[in-house]
Formats: structure tokens, sequence, C-alpha cells
């Protein structure tokens, strides 16, 4: 009697031990680091990353990630650069410098919902983001942006993603997007060929807002033309909204962590299109 009992006892105990291990294995396998966050690099929580297939093979990643807050809308971004942000699939972005990703905090808490749009199959984007075939690929993230929210679409982007932007507002018409942000805007010709012109301007026809920082030194993307882009856009109203300021710790004047990429102001940028944005909807 004495051994059943004690053999039942041993059992019982291995039995708890085994499914104690499992269960930590399988929080384990289901659970990611995060990171301290911080300016250079925030650690984005939530959300999801979708795989949006392509015409022809290939694929669109985006990283959806949603308001801290009652939601007011959703800010579908387009980085500068390359536009090579590397999102993996557990939501990492290998590359989070970008004004687009260290401000996805701010609109989170400011009760808008981000969508980060990386690069065609973790390829340059650069010559490609006035392109019809992109202007393609751009109607498929704002066909899914829409499946995702029923709150106003705001299309915002920085530097040479301000061309991917404005080719997006130029193909959505009038009831695609609720206005269109532009931020330190490509349109001066470089290194990429292409420019914010290049992507039909003529053609915009919702509510426009072209940010200009009066201290960026970036040879495309010298604030004296906000002017000009604004004038651009001859069918929608055009707003320039002018800011000052920043940090310079890139080398590069067009760096991300520069005045060019309102980095040490960008609380202050945000806040200033964000009230645009509610007085544009009143």
């Amino acid at each position: 009697m004495l051994q059943r009992l004690y053999a039942r006892i041993f059992l019982t105990t291995l039995f708890c031990l085994l499914g104690s291990h499992a269960m930590a294995r399988e929080v384990r396998n289901h659970t990611q680091p995060i990171s301290t966050q911080s300016e250079e690099s925030p650690k984005p929580e939530g959300g999801m990353v979708s795989d949006l297939p392509l015409p022809g093979g290939g694929f669109q990643r985006v990283l959806y990630l949603p308001p801290s807050r009652d939601a007011k809308g959703l800010m579908v971004m387009f980085a500068g650069g390359t536009g090579e942000l590397d999102i993996e699939k557990n939501g990492d972005i290998k590359n989070a410098k970008n004004f687009v990703v260290r401000s996805s905090d701010l609109w989170r808490d400011r009760g808008y919902g981000v969508l980060l749009v990386d690069a065609l199959d973790h390829q340059s984007l650069r010559g490609q983001r006035s392109t019809a075939a992109y202007a393609e690929v751009i109607a498929k993230v704002l066909a899914f942006a829409r499946e995702t929210t029923r709150t106003p679409l705001w299309v915002l982007g920085t530097s040479q993603g301000s061309i991917a932007a404005m080719n997006a507002a130029s193909h959505a018409g009038r009831n695609g997007i609720a206005g269109l942000i532009l931020t330190e805007s490509v349109s001066i010709l470089g290194g990429s060929h292409e420019t914010v012109f290049d992507a039909h301007p003529e053609n915009v026809r919702v509510p426009s807002l072209i940010v200009a920082n009066r201290d960026d030194q970036c040879k495309v993307a010298l604030p004296f033309m906000a002017n000009a882009i604004a004038q651009s856009v001859r069918d929608a109203p055009v707003t320039v909204l002018r800011v000052s300021g920043g940090v310079q710790r890139s080398q590069d004047n067009c760096g991300s962590l520069s005045p060019h990429g309102y980095y040490g102001i960008r609380e202050q940028v945000v806040d200033g299109i964000v009230d645009w944005m509610q007085k544009t909807q009143r």
C-alpha cells in the first residue's frame, strides 16, 4: 500500500513539474523581448505585421499599430531614404531611426493608429515612388488600411517618402483619404531622380499640409521650397506649417537624426500636424 502511495505521489509531482516546464516553454515561444524605448529606436508594442500579396508575385509588408486611446484616425506612413524599414515578422524594426517610426508612439498616444509601409521585398524604393506601378502598390496598402479601421485615413510621407504620399493622394480621389501630410519633402532633384512634383500634385483633391523646418539643411529638401509644393497642389486647400529647431546627430544633413528628421522636436511637429488635422475635420 505504502509503495503504491509513494509511487502515486512521485508521478503526480513529476507530471506537475513537466507541465510547468511545458507552460514556461510555451510562454517563451510566444513572447518577444521588449527593448528599452528611445527617440532613436522605439519598440512598437501590439498590432500586427501583414504581407500584402502583389500581382506578379512579391509582397508589401506593413506594420499596423493600434491607437493607445479612443481611435480618431489612422496614419498611413511612408519613410524616407530608401524606404527600407526592415520590419520583421515579430514587429521588430531594424531601421527604426526614421521620423515616421520614432514618432509612432506619439501618434498612438493622441488617438491615431499607425500603418508603417516597408520597402518592396526589402529593396530600395529610390526612383520608384512617383511611378504608376508604385501607385498600384499604394492602392493595395490603402485598401488594407480601410479594412483595418473605419476611422479617417491620413497619408503622411517624410523626405523621399513624401513622393509616395503625394502619389497616394493623387490617385485616391476625393473620398479615399481624409488628407495629405508632407514633411521635409524632396523637392529638388537629387540621386533618386524624382521629387514630389513627379507624383502629380495637380491631381490631389484632399486637404494637404506641407511641413517645413526652417533649420533643415538637406540639399534636396530645403525649406524655401514649401511654397512651391503648396502651389503645385492646385485643386485642394493647402496649408504650410513652418517649424524650427532640431538637433544634429547624423553626419548627413539629410539623415534621420537631424533637423531634417525632426530629431529633438518630434513632439512639437506631431502636435502641429494633429492641430491641423482636427481643424480640417471641423
